[in-house]
């Protein structure tokens, strides 16, 4: 099959992610990949040099990026719907609220191209008003007419998808990420390229907040946990690996704190070298108010590492409560939680061998690309 895909930009994030470990076994497999993306906003990270060094025929696309202009995104139209023309592709998939649109928009038309489209989460509730969230799923509902299969990354999005009637259950899929755990499931102990770094000592116990600096993602709920545990436990510290528009914010938080805690509180900025950085840490925590099903989860569990997140989306599908970590309903039960990783030695450890399993089971790269290879032949047949 000749497939198109579509993503805002190639940053750091989950879809990129995704895609670069399942794209190049597509290709592997005969298929004809080609990716276009806009470029990433300021502190994101770009795998694009990455997907090209991959083999992946990718392309940039004026107008095309995450955030919302007018003239920008209609030139991103008429740009991918010159592009789609002239690879004639059987399938475009799409990923996310705007790429999604854009994609579709520019794929109509197109009488070859059988159209699919991933929510990686949703922005259908509690980000914007009431009027315009009731838009947005209007729009979706639309948008879902015109495509053969929508797929999401959770049960509980597609839960939601389907509670709010943007699509039927018989072109709803779900399809869990895969990403390329092998870097990752040969981490053993400690890199020493963190702690180093850092200055910390392999007595220390880092606990990491991985992905963007974003107001979803509620990075300062990490500030807290960690200030309800830093007087009883003296060798805690919380590392940030990511950049975002939360930044300032997040550092003028950072600089209230007591000297002695501040010092103990880090911003790395993006980081391309994950393996090495999560060797380092004892545990990976996400913090966020919405999420579909978090990558960062899954990177920390194949590297052994136990994980502690917020209730929401499909961060139970991947966290097995006091199995792999804690999921928890706020402050107070992720700061139990942690509190139990640095107060029984063997936990942590236990609970990463696990995680690690779980991992290695569903969320490969080569999963990923039999999931989609699958739901791709299913769509066409559909259009037909």
């Amino acid at each position: 099959m000749r497939i198109a895909r579509i993503l805002t930009r190639l940053n750091l994030g989950g879809p990129a992610r995704q895609a670069l470990a399942c794209d190049p076994i597509l290709s592997e497999r005969g298929h004809d990949v080609r990716v276009y993306c806009g470029r990433p906003e300021a502190g994101e990270g770009d795998l694009f040099e990455a997907f090209r060094e991959r083999g992946i025929d990718v392309r940039r696309v004026a107008g095309l990026g995450r955030s919302i202009s007018g003239l920008g995104d209609l030139r991103a139209v008429l740009g991918l719907h010159r592009e789609l023309r002239a690879f004639e592709p059987q399938i475009v998939h799409t990923h996310a609220s705007k790429a999604g649109l854009l994609g579709r928009l520019a794929a109509r038309g197109l009488s070859k191209a059988t159209k699919v489209h991933t929510f990686h989460g949703h922005v259908l509730e509690g980000y914007f008003g009431s009027w315009a969230s009731r838009g947005l799923v209007k729009l979706e509902r639309g948008l879902a007419r015109d495509t053969e299969r929508v797929l999401a990354v959770s049960h509980a999005t597609a839960g939601d998808l389907l509670r709010l009637g943007v699509v039927g259950p018989e072109k709803l899929v779900v399809v869990p990420p895969g990403i390329d755990l092998e870097p990752l499931l040969e981490i053993g102990s400690h890199s020493g390229v963190l702690r180093g770094f850092l200055g910390a000592s392999r007595g220390d116990f880092l606990v990491g907040v991985v992905g963007r600096l974003a107001e979803v993602k509620c990075p300062g709920r990490a500030v807290d946990v960690f200030q309800m545990l830093a007087q009883r436990h003296q060798r805690l510290q919380l590392v940030f690996v990511g950049d975002g528009t939360e930044r300032r914010a997040l550092e003028r938080r950072i600089e209230a704190l007591p000297r002695g805690e501040r010092e103990r509180v880090h911003l790395l900025g993006a980081r391309e070298d994950m393996p090495a950085v999560l060797a380092d840490l004892d545990c990976v925590m996400i913090t966020s108010r919405s999420e579909g099903l978090p990558v960062a989860l899954i990177e920390a569990a194949a590297a052994g590492k136990p994980t502690l997140g917020t209730d929401v989306g499909g961060v139970g599908e991947i966290i097995a409560h006091e199995r792999t970590g804690f999921v928890g309903e706020g402050v107070d039960e992720l700061a139990f939680g942690l509190d139990q990783l640095l107060s029984q030695s063997q936990l942590g450890a236990e609970m990463g061998r696990r995680a690690r399993v779980r991992a290695t089971d569903k969320h490969s790269g080569s999963s990923l690309a039999g999931r989609l290879e699958a739901v791709y032949a299913s769509a066409r047949e559909v259009a037909r």
